[in-house]
């Protein structure tokens, strides 16, 4: 799995419990570790990240999958879709009868934000559009906190080491990693096998292969260099991202709905072709900051609604025109995935915009309306006398909750009213919450060196536990890929080896808490990624529904002429963890990325070659037969503002007919270009 960048880490304020060593200073554990159960005595210790992962190199993929009746072989070079998952260190233990561990409501008192405003810089255009990515730096597994820097984690490190001595980023700060969601360059790099701080995987290239590549990369420059022509005048505009200084947004017509695709909602038009309906300029990034947080989008029929500077600001779904404003006192930290029906989400901020001397905490968690950007109320939780900072925030029916290494909390989503909140003082405490259909909490129990994770189905009116499922101990970090049905990533014995998070997906029945079965996915086969370190239901490269658990596999060499890379997406039945044999191809030169489900279908984004525009395709979750819905513009402004929204570590939304695609990070770092927050595309 390809490493992305690390995600910024935010931690709690108040006394922090002892830290734990990092990965790199701990001893491996042993293949059956003793289940020992946690002293109730130790308190809780909060994550103390690990190295940094090293980047993997360019290097010849792995070989041919063995074929069978259900599992085909992949394409030349592809990923061993055939494998049978193999039992390896840390396979579960026998389900726990479930615990009523008991959750009492804080006594939180409201706080007043304080009004301010938005303010605009961007990232970089990654060179070589189209050709293999290098994968970004360690993702999930945070580097060292640097000195001098407030609080536990550090600031982020920029690429290609730009980062300004000393300047911490507003609304997170995560350390040693390039920021996620930032470019980075598309042109395969030669890996040290076996070098410090690199992990080895048997990827290497030999002295043709680095020749072959390079003239490659040198084809590429020229080819690129033979289509770029402008834009400009006439019906073109409709295609071309704005380049001009004024920010003005370019409105277009909603396309047509035409033929169904069985299963779901989304129509496949007449013609996919889109255009371009509106972009958001990036914002500034304010003074001695080099790197602000902009994370959350949400759409619906009427408003797209983005994060940016201490604001959230709502479009015209379709136009781009300013609908309204949620000003925010400080930057956004966190936002949920989810959203009511009715249409309201919640996000965690700071009370104040971060200087150098006071980077705040992100201990504000508020609730508002989509439709009309409406405050519904700002809330705050203690422990013992500090406030929470929170990491991460989620929604589950009518309840929000949000949680961190040093405490957690719930409100319900119309009045703000605490409803419960996790207890802490017997060694344990939730590290996260998972949203959506029902709501999962990710609960750390024991010392370090005896840790042990307790998957807890709870009911999200009193917090009440409702099944538990305990994985080994040595199981340090857990994501969660969905609540319903249950499905938990985590890197076993840190055998994933490549930063994604994911070495086994464990599929866990919610009523009972049983363990339905484990699946194997290593690192160097498949290309999902998810952060259980904080970011605990972030994950990417994957959907599931049906009772399938959808997956894309790495890149790999095509079948077709030139050098051009492919990959697949490839599905696992949850009951009994093997492969369906479905696979659906991303064609030469595309990278095939699942977004999310759509009845039985899978939606997937298609990252194009460098001369041609993304496309968005639904799966039939039978046939795996392929519906284009969305091919966007082939001009090079579209293009290079695409380019930067790569589906690792941007926020894509595809909805009737409509691509948002965004980023989560806004820089000082600048290509000189005109650089855009959102852009979104429109069939018509």
């Amino acid at each position: 799995m390809t490493q992305p960048p690390q995600p910024p880490e935010k931690p709690g304020f108040g006394p922090p419990p002892e830290p734990e060593p990092s990965r790199s200073e701990q001893a491996s554990p042993p293949e059956q570790p003793q289940q020992t159960p946690a002293d109730p005595q130790t308190p809780a210790d909060p994550q103390t990240p690990a190295d940094p992962q090293a980047q993997p190199g360019f290097g010849p993929p792995p070989g041919p999958a063995q074929s069978s009746a259900q599992q085909p072989p992949s394409a030349p070079g592809g990923p061993d879709l055939g494998k049978t998952p193999q039992p390896g260190y840390g396979y579960p233990q026998a389900p726990q009868p479930p615990q009523q561990s008991p959750r009492t409501a804080p006594q939180t008192p409201p706080t007043a934000p304080v009004p301010g405003g938005p303010v605009p810089g961007g990232p970089q255009t990654p060179p070589g559009y189209g050709y293999p990515q290098q994968p970004p730096a360690g993702y999930g597994y945070p580097g060292r906190p640097q000195p001098g820097q407030p609080g536990a984690y550090g600031q982020p490190q920029q690429p290609y080491g730009q980062q300004p001595y000393g300047q911490q980023p507003y609304g997170q700060q995560p350390y040693g990693q390039q920021p996620y969601g930032y470019p980075h360059p598309t042109v395969p790099m030669q890996s040290q096998s076996g070098a410090p701080g690199q992990p080895g995987g048997g990827r290497k290239v030999n002295a043709s292969l680095a020749i072959i590549v390079a003239a490659v990369v040198a084809i590429a420059l020229i080819v690129g260099a033979g289509v770029w022509y402008s834009s400009a005048g006439g019906d073109e505009k409709k295609n071309t991202a704005n380049s001009g200084d004024s920010g003005d947004t370019k409105g277009g017509e909603g396309g047509d709905s035409g033929g169904d695709t069985a299963g779901g909602d989304e129509k496949a038009p007449a013609d996919p072709s889109s255009e371009v309906l509106f972009q958001v300029p990036a914002p500034k990034v304010p003074k001695d900051a080099s790197t602000i947080v902009t994370s959350g989008s949400w759409t619906t029929d009427k408003v797209y609604a983005k994060s940016g500077v201490a604001e959230v600001v709502g479009y015209d779904a379709v136009k781009g025109d300013e609908l309204w404003t949620l000003d925010l006192p400080g930057p956004v930290c966190e936002a949920s995935d989810h959203a009511t029906e009715d249409g309201r989400t919640a996000v965690i901020y700071k009370p104040a915009m971060p200087t150098k001397t006071k980077p705040q905490s992100c201990t504000q968690v508020a609730a508002f309306d989509l439709a009309t950007g409406e405050k519904l109320w700002s809330e705050t939780a203690k422990s013992g006398t500090q406030e929470i900072s929170f990491n991460n925030v989620t929604i589950s029916g009518n309840t929000v909750a949000a949680a961190s290494t040093s405490g957690g909390a719930a409100w319900d989503i119309t009045s703000g009213k605490a409803l419960w909140a996790p207890k802490t003082s017997d060694a344990c405490y939730d590290s996260g919450y998972g949203g959506g259909p029902k709501l999962v909490a990710v609960r750390k129990c024991g010392p370090y060196d005896q840790r042990q994770l307790h998957i807890q189905t709870i009911d999200p009116k009193d917090g009440k536990v409702l099944s538990e499922y305990k994985m080994s101990e040595g199981i340090e970090y857990a994501a969660v890929v969905s609540t319903d049905p249950l499905v938990v990533a985590a890197d076993v014995g840190d055998s994933a080896g490549d930063g994604s998070g994911i070495s086994d997906f464990f599929s866990i029945d919610n009523k009972s808490g049983a363990l339905r079965t484990r699946i194997s996915a290593p690192g160097e086969e498949f290309a999902a990624r998810c952060d259980g370190i904080t970011k605990i239901e972030h994950c990417s490269g994957l959907a599931v529904g049906k009772d399938r658990l959808y997956i894309a596999t790495e890149e790999h060499e095509s079948s077709g002429e030139g050098y051009s890379r492919t990959n697949e997406v490839v599905a696992f039945d949850l009951a009994t963890g093997k492969q369906t044999g479905q696979r659906a191809d991303a064609g030469d030169g595309y990278t095939i990325v699942p977004l999310r489900m759509d009845g039985d279908n899978v939606i997937a984004y298609k990252r194009p070659p460098y001369d041609k525009g993304g496309q968005i395709v639904s799966i039939d979750g039978g046939s795996f037969k392929e519906t284009k819905l969305m091919e966007n513009p082939a001009e090079k402004s579209v293009r290079d503002v695409e380019a930067r929204m790569l589906p690792q570590h941007a926020e894509i939304l595809y909805s009737q007919g409509r691509l948002y695609m965004s980023d989560v990070y806004a820089s000082t770092l600048s290509s000189g270009d005109k650089e855009y927050l959102a852009i979104a595309f429109g069939t018509g």
